[in-house]
């Protein structure tokens, strides 16, 4: 009966943010919230340019209204868990927005400084760390196939930041080709269905199964606009927040490094930007034709449709591996 239900969070998210993209996406066109695109990125990109920017708010406004159809139709209110993660999500959103809009009312790809942005992160991370530590969650974080599950005691919460603002991200530098990141991040929370029911019977949350499968839904229907070629951009608004929604997820379930699987491919595009970095500011040389990774392979002549299949299969692999990981051991032991 709960998947059932489940079901028709999954439904209801859907056809929220398809309902939504068809009034939102020609406000966005009236209001000229457009995306700018950078000077160095691909010459592909530039047809992008005056594409709507700040799609999430489909998806962001979907999960939402999926959460409320459910908790109406169940009678019942959220528990402490699912609000902190509908928090976590709508909070990194507003920092999304606050950079979007200051784009494109500059005219230019300039929002946020990065020292702003990634204070407004590891403060709303931290605030949300702080609210955690008083549901009980404890301080151990589980190795996936050792069956280990090492205490980090106050290292806890530091760590808990780390992973918030690094998939967030993660998810944000994944956000460069259509359809690619709502994508990826569908397939992570799909993962994460069964890792809610596992959480809703040991660690008694009911409704976390109802928010994955709402949320989930909530993209699928954004990713009706946003496959190529894409008629909205999710924008930082969009990118910020799902990265925050996977990891608040993670940390709630206690499963913070399947992430490692389940957001694999933002997990890597964090990865070569640094190294490309690294590699240049050492030794003047670029290991990478361009970072994150999906534009190294646009510059190599691959076209933006045949990148996207690429790095979904990939992403589909680590998923199964996640599982299989998340099988492997007693998680909530």
């Amino acid at each position: 009966m709960e998947i059932l239900k489940d079901a028709v969070s999954l439904a209801t998210g859907f056809l929220a943010a398809a309902l939504l993209g068809k009034v939102l996406i020609p406000w966005l066109h009236k209001v000229r919230f457009g995306q700018h695109i950078r000077d160095d990125a691909p010459v592909t990109h530039r047809k992008k340019a005056g594409t709507p920017t700040m799609g999430g708010l489909i998806f962001i406004l979907g999960t939402f209204v999926s959460s409320l159809v459910n908790h109406i139709w169940r009678k019942g209110s959220p528990s402490l868990q699912e609000v902190l993660i509908l928090g976590l999500f709508a909070l990194m959103g507003i920092v999304g927005f606050l950079d979007d809009y200051r784009k494109v009312r500059r005219g230019r790809n300039l929002g946020l400084k990065a020292r702003e942005k990634l204070a407004l992160q590891i403060l709303i991370a931290g605030a949300f760390m702080w609210f955690v530590a008083g549901t009980g969650r404890g301080t151990s974080v589980v190795i996936p196939f050792s069956g280990k599950a090492p205490d980090l005691g106050f290292l806890y919460g530091v760590f808990g930041v780390f992973i918030i603002v690094g998939i967030a991200n993660g998810v944000n530098l994944t956000d460069g080709l259509d359809g690619l990141a709502g994508s990826i991040v569908a397939e992570g929370l799909a993962a994460y269905y069964p890792v809610a029911l596992a959480a809703a019977a040991v660690l008694g949350i009911p409704s976390l199964g109802a928010l994955v499968a709402g949320s989930t839904g909530a993209i699928l229907g954004f990713l009706v606009y946003n496959r190529h070629p894409a008629r909205v951009i999710m924008g930082d608004i969009g990118s910020l927040s799902l990265g925050a929604l996977l990891s608040g997820i993670a940390v709630i379930t206690r499963t913070e490094l399947l992430l490692l699987f389940f957001a694999f491919v933002p997990v890597v595009e964090n990865i070569t930007v640094i190294i490309q970095v690294i590699s240049f500011q050492l030794f003047g040389k670029r290991v990478f034709k361009m970072t994150p990774i999906h534009h190294h392979f646009e510059l190599l002549g691959w076209d933006e449709v045949r990148i996207t299949r690429m790095f979904r299969l990939t992403a589909a692999v680590a998923v199964a591996v996640g599982l299989i990981a998340a099988g492997s051991v007693g998680l909530w032991e």
